[in-house]
C-alpha cells in the first residue's frame, strides 16, 4: 500500500505531465548536485523545468496520465525535462548541456503522443526553432506582400497609361468629324439662297413687264 507522500508525488508528477506540452528524458549519472543545479537555471529560460525523479513513480503518474509509451525510457538515474515552450530550443539547450557536462545523456521523450527514442530526442536539437521559423514565415509573407504591392502598382499604372492614351485619342476622333459636318451645312444654306433668288428674278421680270405695257397704254 502505497504512502501518503508518493501518492502525492505521482499526482504531481501527473499535473506535470499532463499540463506540459512534451517531456524530455535524461540519465544524470555522474553529475554533481552544483551541475544539476545549473542545467536547471539553463531550462528555466526556455520555459522548461528539471526534475530528478523515481522511475517507479514516473512511470506510475504516466499511465495515470494515459501514457504507456515511456515504459522502456524510464531505467537507471532519471531526470525529466517538463517542456512548457518550444521543445525544439529545449532539445538544444540540453544537447549543449550534455556537450558541457558529458555524463549526461539525452535518453528520450514524448511529442504529440509519439514516445522519442534517443536519436528521436536528440535530432529535435538539430531543427531550428520556433521562433527562426516565425521569423522565417514572417520573412517570406513580407516578400509575398512586396511581391503583391509591386504587381498591383505596375497593374495601376498600366491602366493609367490606357486610359490616358484613350483620352488623347478621343478628342482627336470628335475634332476631325467636325470640319466633315460643317461643308454639309454649308452647302445646305448657300443652296437655299439659289433656288429662293430664281422665283425673286422671275417677278422682277414679270413686274418691268407690266410696268412697261402701262407706259404704252398711256
Amino acid at each position: 500500500m502505497p504512502n501518503a507522500t508518493k501518492i502525492e508525488r505521482v499526482s504531481e508528477l501527473k499535473e506535470r505531465i499532463e499540463s506540459a506540452t512534451a517531456l524530455l528524458l535524461t540519465e544524470y549519472r555522474g553529475l554533481t548536485v552544483g551541475e544539476i543545479t545549473e542545467l536547471r537555471r539553463s531550462l528555466r529560460d526556455v520555459d522548461a523545468s528539471l526534475a530528478v525523479i523515481k522511475n517507479t513513480l514516473m512511470l506510475r503518474a504516466a499511465n495515470d496520465a494515459g501514457i504507456q509509451a515511456l515504459d522502456g525510457l524510464l531505467a537507471g538515474p532519471s531526470a525529466v525535462a517538463f517542456v512548457n515552450g518550444d521543445v525544439v530550443a529545449v532539445a538544444k539547450r540540453l544537447k549543449d548541456a550534455s556537450k558541457q557536462f558529458p555524463a549526461l545523456v539525452i535518453k528520450g521523450g514524448y511529442l504529440d503522443g509519439e514516445a522519442l527514442d534517443a536519436q528521436g530526442a536528440q535530432a529535435l536539437a538539430d531543427l531550428e526553432s520556433r521562433d527562426v521559423m516565425l521569423s522565417k514565415i514572417a520573412g517570406l509573407f513580407k516578400a509575398e506582400m512586396s511581391r503583391a504591392a509591386a504587381a498591383f502598382v505596375a497593374a495601376q499604372s498600366q491602366f493609367l497609361a490606357l486610359l490616358e492614351a484613350y483620352k488623347e485619342k478621343v478628342p482627336a476622333e470628335g475634332g476631325g468629324g467636325e470640319p466633315a459636318s460643317e461643308p454639309e451645312a454649308s452647302d445646305e444654306t448657300t443652296s437655299e439662297p439659289e433656288a429662293s433668288g430664281e422665283p425673286a428674278a422671275a417677278d422682277a421680270s414679270e413686274a418691268s413687264e407690266a410696268t412697261d405695257e402701262t407706259e404704252q397704254e398711256a
